[in-house]
């Protein structure tokens, strides 16, 4: 597996506060990248245009870094935000070798190289693959990808018909998961861009829709907010040429008005954020009260409510989130037929909104849950450890559940 940096320093006499000491931690890593360039905490916070206070609370563990703010601390040190994060982590649940093979498949986009595949294996195969997607087992879907992606390459040269380049789009978005969630932004760049190529040889602007979902989505790691909202407008433009009352054509418009809630959002644009909610909202509607999946896109009614309530936390408005975030929880109201990658979502994204509303033990609750439901993604997301970075940092005396969870995390060292 891979082993994250370990960047955790000792205390600084220049600086207010101390580094959070906690290796590969968020204000570790922030630290030792400030350290190296011989910069004071307001040298950085002016460069990244945050406040001191803001940055001397991260770097001490006592405030989460939002993906906004760790974007401008990247950009300012020159780094990318994984590096910042310290992705991918140790924790990471697959082994180097798989994700080395993973990439030789991509890679051989254009000469795959083996056997005639056997179609009806191969459909069955990609719906395990989407099934464990949706439950968040990375270990397993990363295992299963290489040989997954190899064969549908073949089969999409050999069929060549927009049948079989569909399918390639869809192995293609299970791998994108996998490098997104994993912290391997630069494989997720190169997925996105052969599922562009096998897309436009579906001939489907549905087809092409789910992959413009994808390329915004490295737009969003990246931090490149407006960028990502570039992406979406073109893919909307395009995907009205499909019939308006497809099913798959309200999924693929929707999902693409989800992301845009999160670009907005994130880049502090109340009005796009409140546009995209409303033109989501108004598309949920014409479907039923499941939400529906079609090319790996969950797109409905439950879906588009998960994504105002994160809205509301990166908006900093966490009381709205709260008010949302249990309305949600209440007995699984509004949320019938998502799976456990949208609902360990919800639990990660309540966790930050009790954090940010100061509910320590709300936010501590949230993760568990989110433990509970989808314990790959809960280990791995960087929202969710870094509140639990937080919860540690501010918790002076010890508490059990969450020692064990930090432990679990790799968050936790003992003396």
């Amino acid at each position: 597996m891979h082993i994250a940096p370990s960047t955790g320093l000792a205390q600084h006499t220049g600086d207010m506060y101390a580094a959070d000491t906690t290796t590969g931690t968020v204000g570790a890593n922030i630290a030792a990248l400030r350290k190296t360039r011989e910069w004071t905490q307001p040298a950085l916070a002016h460069r990244a245009g945050v406040s001191v206070s803001l940055l001397q609370k991260i770097e001490v563990g006592d405030r989460a870094c939002l993906p906004a703010v760790a974007t401008q601390l990247a950009d300012a040190l020159g780094v990318s935000v994984q590096v910042v994060y310290g992705q991918p982590y140790a924790e990471s649940p697959v082994a180097d070798e798989t994700m080395s093979a993973l990439r030789a498949a991509v890679r051989r986009y254009s000469q795959p190289d083996g056997e005639t595949p056997d179609t009806d294996v191969l459909h069955a195969d990609l719906r395990k693959a989407s099934v464990l997607r949706a439950a968040t087992q990375y270990r397993e879907l990363a295992e299963t990808l290489p040989s997954l992606i190899n064969r549908a390459t073949i089969h999409a040269h050999q069929a060549d018909d927009p049948e079989a380049w569909a399918l390639l789009v869809d192995a293609y978005s299970c791998a994108y998961t996998v490098a997104h969630r994993l912290g391997y932004p630069d494989l997720a760049e190169l997925i996105v861009a052969r599922q562009q190529w096998a897309a436009t040889r579906t001939w489907s602007p549905i087809a092409q829709a789910a992959s413009a979902w994808t390329e915004a989505g490295t737009f969003q790691t990246a931090g490149d907010y407006d960028g990502g909202m570039g992406v979406i407008e073109r893919a909307i433009v395009l995907l009205s040429a499909a019939p308006s009352n497809n099913q798959q054509a309200i999924v693929a418009a929707g999902s693409l008005h989800l992301r845009a809630i999160t670009l907005a959002s994130r880049a502090r644009n109340t009005a796009a954020t409140a546009e995209h909610v409303r033109h989501a909202s108004t598309l949920a509607d014409q479907l039923g009260e499941e939400d529906m999946l079609c090319h790996n896109l969950t797109f409905g009614k439950g879906n588009t409510r998960l994504h105002q309530m994160a809205s509301w936390i990166e908006l900093d408005k966490p009381h709205q989130a709260v008010g949302m975030a249990e309305d949600l929880t209440r007995s699984g109201t509004g949320l019938p037929g998502l799976a456990p990658t949208r609902i360990g979502h919800l639990h990660i994204d309540a966790a930050r909104a009790h954090l940010a509303a100061g509910n320590r033990d709300g936010a501590l609750e949230s993760l568990l849950e989110a433990r509970r439901v989808a314990p790959q993604m809960a280990r791995i997301h960087p929202m969710a450890r870094e509140v639990l970075r937080v919860l540690v940092s501010l918790h002076r005396r010890a508490k059990p559940e969450l020692t064990t969870l930090a432990r679990w995390a790799g968050l936790h060292q003992d003396p």
